[in-house]
């Protein structure tokens, strides 16, 4: 999972790409890289390494990547060590000069590369971004004398239709303009916004989510459709202008991880809102707890800071018990679940909470999390909870139980490491040390989101591939 950021026809571009790379930190802590494309000296900038986006860029660095169209790129590793050659965005100048960056996940991502391989393509790096910009060369070698922007169709065309799994692109294509397009069923988010600039043209962006769009002055316009690739000319008759073609639709299923966890709370995903749906979803989840237990021994409901936050209020709420901020979290450790290493996640969740001793001696606590996944984060919590006083411990999910891995950029590939997998609960509780544990269900979760989205990860049905 990452955070990714594109705009045309702003006067400060690589500025404003950093100001929303800073509203998308959340979905990536490993690295951080700005593209821009200088149409007066025919040239891309760059920077990028790793760190978080704060750190990587000066002033300076900033003011050397011109242009008016720029790209940006937070990165979470869902697969191994963080390497520098896999830091996006890249740029490729063969057949064509382009510049791309992506969020998400190919599942058949060895497959397409010994292929390519096979042909004669380099790679430098092990990101599937890689073998999207090859895909997409390929295509436009195939049409050389073809405009440019059907050169693009066919391109975009031709990841679709070889590419599998969930991911979303923005482009940076000289000659033509800024592109974005989402895969057949949407699984990852991608949003277009539009800003009048202080000259009267109108500037156009992409990105993850529109809080990081708002934050630099745009207004949303719509999601890009599954399927669909959506572009802006920055030369000709038709520039300021947006331009889309539904290339290859199959119904949108996008992650449910996006409201459960990945997206900040004032996103705005499928027009579905992020706050909302949490909200419901601790109502629902208070619903399933009191049905199963009776509300009046349970002295303290608390949040695992700060996603399930909403939810856990909701919750106390439907409950009528009173929540408590029990967990104090440090803010300057990194999210425990999007570390790329089980090692690093039990280092960083003894790393980053403390506990009010106060609220919970001698006390019953219900601990609200958005989800649990490997269970570390919870078994470790659980723990230290008792370890300060709380006389019982128990825990609740506003995500059902996780036990399939996913496929398409989020990083629980092994079912094996998965808690909730070929346990029933009270199995699942006794892993956790807790003294009982709740989750919703997938039927709550669809009365909460109201559409249809991508579940494989809870029900083993996957809209590509199958899991090993």
């Amino acid at each position: 999972m990452c955070g990714i950021i594109g705009l045309t026809h702003a006067v400060q571009s690589a500025h404003d790409v950093y100001r929303g790379l800073l509203m998308l930190q959340h979905r990536g802590q490993d690295s951080a890289g700005i593209l821009s494309w200088d149409a007066a000296t025919g040239m891309f900038h760059s920077k990028k390494q790793l760190g978080k986006v704060a750190d990587v860029f000066t002033a300076t660095d900033l003011d050397r990547l011109k242009g008016a169209m720029a790209l940006g790129h937070t990165r979470y590793s869902t697969i191994g060590d963080v390497k520098e050659s896999d830091l996006q965005p890249i740029a490729g100048v063969m057949p064509i000069g382009i510049g791309l960056v992506h969020n998400g996940n190919l599942s058949n991502y060895a497959a397409l590369k010994q292929s390519l391989l096979a042909k004669g393509r380099a790679f430098l790096s092990d990101n599937d971004l890689e073998v999207i910009l090859h895909l997409m060369s390929g295509a436009f070698v195939s049409s050389p004398t073809a405009p440019l922007g059907e050169r693009l169709i066919e391109a975009a065309r031709t990841v679709m239709q070889r590419a599998e799994g969930g991911y979303s692109v923005i482009g940076i294509l000289p000659g033509l303009g800024l592109f974005g397009f989402r895969d057949p069923h949407g699984i990852r988010p991608l949003i277009i916004g539009e800003r009048d600039e202080a000259d009267g043209r109108k500037s156009y962006a992409f990105a993850s989510e529109d809080a990081a769009l708002g934050f630099v002055g745009y207004r949303r316009v719509r999601d890009v459709a599954p399927g669909e690739l959506v572009w802006v000319p920055s030369v000709g008759d038709e520039a300021e202008e947006l331009h889309s073609r539904s290339l290859v639709p199959r119904g949108g299923l996008p992650c449910m991880f996006e409201w459960i966890y990945f997206s900040s709370a004032d996103a705005n995903l499928e027009s579905v809102p992020v706050y909302e749906t949490r909200l419901r979803l601790g109502q629902l989840l208070g619903a399933r707890v009191g049905a199963a237990l009776d509300p009046s021994t349970i002295d303290v409901v608390s949040a695992v800071p700060e996603t399930s936050r909403i939810s856990a209020i909701a919750l106390a709420e439907t409950l009528q018990r009173p929540y408590r901020e029990v967990l104090i979290k440090n803010r300057y450790v990194q999210r425990s679940f999007i570390l790329n290493g089980q090692d690093k996640r039990q280092v960083a969740v003894s790393m980053k909470f403390s506990v009010v001793d106060s609220v919970i001696a001698g006390k019953t606590v219900l601990l609200v999390d958005d989800s649990i996944v490997r269970g570390t984060t919870s078994r470790k919590l659980v723990q230290l909870l008792r370890q300060h006083g709380a006389a019982r411990v128990y825990l609740a999910s506003s995500c059902p139980p996780i036990r399939h891995p996913c496929l398409y950029g989020i990083d629980f590939p092994d079912r094996k490491d998965l808690v909730a997998a070929g346990r029933p609960l009270d199995a699942v509780a006794q892993a956790l040390d807790a003294d009982g544990v709740f989750y919703t269900t997938l039927a709550d979760l669809e009365t909460a989101l109201g559409r249809p989205f991508c579940a494989a990860c809870l029900t083993g049905e996957y809209a590509y591939g199958a899991a090993a």
